[in-house]
C-alpha cells in the first residue's frame, strides 16, 4: 500500500482531493494504457481530476452499497454489474437483518444500478479492459464493500494492474483491499475515521447532472499519455 503525507488534514472538495490524489498515482503515468474507472456519483469528481493529469481514458463502474434497512448509511454490502454481489461477514443475521431483507434492498439497488447505466452511458459501450492497467477511484473508503464489489467485477478481466484509489480512507479497510488490489494508494489513512465527510470542507451530494458533464468532456477529448503532454509543451515553446 501506498499512505503519502497530505499537504493538509483534509480536503477542500472533491476536485481538490482529486489533485492530490493524482499526485501520490504519478508512478502508474507510465503504464500501458490505463484506464480510470470511477465508481459513481462521488468518485466521479475525484477521477476526472486523476484521468486529467495522468492522461487515462476516464470511465464509471457502476456498483451499489446494500444500506442496512434500519440505517442505509451503513452498507451490508454491495452489488456489481455481472451479479457480483458482496455481504459484509454475518449477514444475513447481523442486527436482525434477514435473508428477505437483503434480497429486497439488492433487487432495488439492482434496479438503481440499470437506471445509472442508461443514463450515464446511454448506449456507449464498456470499455475494453483486458490487459490494461486499471485504476478504481472513490471519493473515500470506509467500509469497502463497494470498492471491494467493484474489485470482484473487474478481476472477471484478465487486467494487467488493478489499483485500488481514493483520496481517504479508513486503515483496517484498506488494508483488506490490498489483500484483493494489487496496489491500494490513499494519501490520507488517520487513525480517527468516522465518516469520509469528515474529511472535506465541502461534500455535498454529487448529482447526476455532475456526472454526466464530467463523463461527456473526459469522452470528448481523447486521453492522451503524459509523455505526449509534455512534447507538445515542448513543441509550444520551441515555436514561441
Amino acid at each position: 500500500m501506498r499512505f503519502t503525507m497530505p499537504d493538509t488534514e483534509g480536503y477542500k472538495d472533491r476536485t481538490h482531493a482529486g489533485r492530490q490524489l493524482a499526485r501520490s498515482l504519478r508512478h502508474l503515468a507510465g503504464q500501458a494504457d490505463p484506464i480510470v474507472l470511477a465508481l459513481p456519483r462521488g468518485g466521479v469528481p475525484v477521477a476526472f481530476q486523476v484521468a486529467q493529469a495522468l492522461g487515462a481514458e476516464l470511465d464509471v463502474l457502476l456498483v451499489r452499497k446494500l444500506g442496512m434497512p434500519c440505517n442505509e448509511e451503513y452498507a451490508m454490502g454491495a452489488i456489481g454489474s455481472g451479479g457480483v454481489c458482496v455481504l459484509q461477514p454475518g449477514v444475513p443475521g447481523l442486527m436482525g437483518v434477514t435473508q428477505e431483507q437483503v434480497d429486497r434492498v439488492a433487487a432495488r439497488e439492482l434496479a438503481e444500478l440499470g437506471r445509472r447505466d442508461r443514463l450515464y452511458r446511454g448506449g456507449r459501450p464498456a470499455p475494453r479492459l483486458e490487459g490494461r492497467c486499471v485504476i478504481l477511484v472513490d471519493d473515500g473508503i470506509a467500509t469497502g464493500a463497494s470498492m471491494l464489489a467493484a474489485v470482484q467485477v473487474v478481476r472477471k478481466h484478465r487486467v494487467a494492474l488493478l489499483v485500488v484509489a481514493a483520496p481517504v480512507g479508513a486503515p483496517d479497510t484498506l488494508k483488506r483491499l490490498a489483500r484483493e488490489a494489487d496496489e491500494v494508494v490513499c494519501p490520507l489513512a488517520p487513525l480517527r475515521f468516522h465518516a469520509v465527510g469528515q474529511f472535506y470542507r465541502t461534500f455535498g451530494q454529487t448529482d447526476d447532472e455532475e456526472v454526466q458533464d464530467l463523463l461527456a468532456q473526459a469522452w470528448a477529448t481523447p486521453a492522451m499519455p503524459i509523455a505526449n503532454q509534455q512534447g507538445n509543451q515542448d513543441n509550444r515553446k520551441e515555436r514561441t
